[in-house]
């Protein structure tokens, strides 16, 4: 069973860290793109961060530029990402999801496998 688990969300204060997971069971993550979205109530899904399968290489959204670091560790079938610097604007919940190819993008058409998704607030 293909299957996307998110962890390591919760409650920051404003400048504080964290760093969510995304482990892949069913299937193996280094042939695939993997890209965090997040959500807010009552915006859509915005693309944070991707990493691709060729290279490593990764991109991010204007808005987490200098904060975030997207990573992969394919022993273990886990993306991370490193979320530095919160501010209260970051407050949504993340989500990961896969798509074939080798570059990958943050447009939401391109992911075919979603996680459940994990809440992530930062409030003082």
């Amino acid at each position: 069973q293909v299957q996307l688990v998110e962890s390591g969300g919760g409650l920051v204060q404003p400048g504080g860290s964290l760093r969510l997971s995304c482990a892949a069971s069913g299937f193996s993550l280094d042939r695939y793109n993997i890209a965090w979205f997040r959500q807010a109530p009552g915006k859509t899904r915005e693309g944070v961060s991707c990493i691709s399968s060729a290279g490593g290489i990764a991109d991010y959204a204007d808005s987490v530029k200098g904060r975030f670091t997207i990573s992969r560790d394919d022993a273990k079938n886990t993306v991370y990402l490193q979320m530095n610097s919160l501010r209260p604007e970051d407050t949504a919940s993340y989500y990961c999801a896969t798509a074939p190819g080798a570059y990958c993008t943050l447009s939401f058409y391109e992911y075919d496998y979603w996680g459940q998704g994990i809440q992530v607030t930062v409030s003082s």
